[in-house]
């Protein structure tokens, strides 16, 4: 029956010309179109309008490296063009996954696209998911100052600026409003004026000529976020009768544009939003989160991980009593789990349209990995003959979250004798190869894949696969949750654990790894990886429209192959494991054992290491118990 559903389907689909053959030998490509990837929300302007004002423009101001300035760490502009908000239209993976997306199913670049470069996308430059549609350099300058900041709180307060209420009206007039109990999606309002909007309510001065600077609180809310980092793919609907997602009918806008009716591809906002964070917030008395700046040490928000506080200034006019410096600069760094992409962009980039120094690269990265050390702990102990391992996820979200197609989290274990030799290793990483022994250990990840359905729609194999815009099934999600997981309330988001069992409120998970005999020290490290080499592989060889998978894998091979970061390590001594049989405690039974036990032999009160069986005698019964054991 199932087959005769996927062959009648697939017959329609192409009788009605919705489907043509692609020149992927039998892949099929999709034949959406915008009208699939429809989203409410601010709609693309004119392409001759000037939508977002230049960054470099904000730079004159805000890039201050003054030798007087008490704060030039806090530089937005240096911060800003040295973390992946401002290279994500740069970003060499993206691209190439942009172009394999728009082979799977036409014009998707085009969700891609709103969210990676939304002054091209505000500008209506993108309508068919073109990367090459994208004015260079003006558009690829990412997440832009001038596009945060004008940012419009989707749900109306009196506290925020007056003029966004006529905003929200106008898109309900035009019934493009997107309802706020759906987030993500690339569903973000941005004020048609360029007024200037932020966090602070105390702004003296107003140096930005015409525009206005005023005070939003959303700027400090997780929900400012969440418009990018909570996506489902609207061309799938969830069938609760068939507990199964499936295709939408074609051009045509999601049924319910219910993002949690959608396939999800991420839920970070998600994430968060169903974690103690967003309730009560979780405190950390040791500082590693908020920076040195922060009121509390309580993390409630994504700003309060990603853009920490310190003391100093946000613009060259500091010196002035109304502009002036500050105790808690939110330092506009954004580091996430991206750790070598920024390098990537760097070397394949003009600094000139970039903004970035080797230096700011190492920044960058640096200060990724810190952020990522900081996500978690890790406790080891030694139980008899095994060694239990407990990762814990002090992050806001899932414990690796974002995109799921090659990040990854896993366990090294190696163990090793009294001279420091390896006796056992499990989760052993080549680093010349970037491959991973994946069978020996635990591998926190999130795993996609095609469906029957699909595969026989498509022609894509079913199974794990890389094509993200035809994904239909979550085959694996062991990732940690957060702080007040449940699992009522992450099924309700379609972000419940897959192939794992978390009870609610567990935010850690356990591993347990046999000792070997011989072995006197385990050496445990917890490592985070960015991007597989089977997703870079998949990048470089399924593109077949131009270079850019080609051009991905070079920057990857050049950068590393995105060494892995170290999240945790420690060193523990082991107490050696007993061996059944082992009368003389050398680790092996053999011949030297037979020997110590006939040196023994007889009545045994006191207890001998030769009473195998405990009964006060080694006798006979004890031999033949140790020679079960031989060897």
């Amino acid at each position: 029956m199932r087959l005769q559903h996927n062959l009648a389907l697939l017959s329609a689909l192409l009788i009605g010309g919705l489907m043509t053959w692609d020149v992927q030998g039998d892949q099929v490509q999709i034949q959406t179109t915008a009208e699939d990837f429809f989203q409410p929300g601010t709609q693309p302007v004119p392409e001759n309008f000037q939508v977002f004002t230049e960054s470099w423009n904000c730079a004159q101001c805000h890039n201050f490296t003054d030798d007087d300035n008490p704060s030039a760490i806090t530089s937005p502009s240096i911060n800003w063009s040295a973390s992946m908000m401002a290279q994500s239209a740069r970003d060499p993976v993206w691209q190439a996954a942009v172009v394999i997306a728009n082979q799977d199913a036409a014009g998707s670049g085009e969700y891609c696209i709103r969210c990676h470069a939304p002054k091209g996308w505000g500008a209506g430059h993108s309508t068919d998911g073109n990367l090459d549609a994208l004015w260079d350099p003006d558009d690829m300058d990412g997440i832009t100052c001038s596009f945060c900041h004008r940012l419009v709180d989707p749900i109306a307060s009196p506290d925020n600026p007056a003029q966004d209420a006529d905003i929200l009206q106008a898109l309900i007039d035009a019934g493009t409003y997107p309802d706020p109990a759906h987030p993500g999606n690339g569903r973000f309002i941005f004020d048609p004026i360029d007024d200037r909007r932020g966090p602070l309510d105390d702004v003296g001065i107003n140096m930005h000529g015409g525009s206005l600077v005023v005070y939003s609180p959303h700027h400090s809310e997780s929900s400012v976020c969440a418009s990018c980092h909570d996506l489902g793919n609207p061309v799938f609907s969830w069938n609760e009768s068939t507990e199964s997602w499936e295709l939408n009918p074609l051009d045509e806008a999601h049924p319910t544009q219910n993002t949690y009716h959608m396939f999800p591809e991420q839920r970070t906002y998600s994430e968060w939003l169903n974690s103690e964070f967003a309730n009560d917030g979780v405190a950390f008395p040791d500082g590693r989160f908020g920076g040195d700046g922060h009121p509390d040490g309580v993390m409630r928000s994504c700003q309060d991980c990603h853009m920490p506080k310190t003391y100093g200034a946000n613009c060259s006019f500091w010196y002035l009593p109304d502009i002036g410096t500050r105790d808690d600069i939110d330092i506009h760094s954004f580091a996430g789990g991206n750790t070598w992409v920024i390098g990537a962009v760097h070397d394949l980039w003009d600094p000139t349209w970039t903004g970035l120094t080797d230096e700011m690269v190492e920044m960058s990265m640096q200060r990724t990995a810190d952020l990522l050390a900081a996500a978690s702990d890790m406790d080891v102990s030694q139980d008899g003959d095994a060694l239990d391992v407990r990762v814990t996820n002090w992050s806001g979200h899932k414990l690796p979250t974002g995109m799921p197609e090659g990040r990854r989290m896993w366990l090294n274990v190696q163990f090793l004798d009294a001279d420091g030799a390896l006796v056992e290793e499990h989760g052993d990483y080549n680093w010349i190869t970037a491959s991973l022994d994946t069978s020996s250990t635990t591998v926190w990840e999130a795993k996609l894949g095609v469906s029957e359905t699909m595969s026989a729609l498509t022609g894509v194999d079913a199974g794990e696969s890389f094509h993200l815009v035809l994904c239909d099934e979550i085959l694996k999600d062991n990732r940690i949750p957060p702080v007040g997981f449940t699992n009522a309330a992450f099924e309700a988001i379609h972000a419940e654990p897959v192939g794992e069992t978390y009870a609610d409120g567990q935010h850690w998970s356990d591993t347990t790894f046999e000792v070997p005999v011989n072995a006197a020290e385990a050496v445990v490290t917890l490592y985070f990886q960015t991007t597989t080499r089977e997703m870079m592989e998949f990048l470089r060889d399924e593109n077949v429209t131009d270079d850019r998978g080609q051009i991905a894998w070079d920057a990857y091979v050049a950068r590393g192959m995105s060494p892995p970061v170290v999240m945790d390590a420690t060193t523990l001594d082991l107490t050696p494991v007993a061996v059944e049989g082992d009368v003389n405690g050398d680790g092996v039974v053999d011949v030297n054992d037979i020997l110590e036990m006939l040196g023994q032999w007889g009545p045994c009160p006191s207890g001998c290491s030769g009473d195998l069986n405990s009964d006060g005698l080694v006798n006979v019964d004890d031999l033949l118990a140790l020679l079960s054991y031989f060897g």
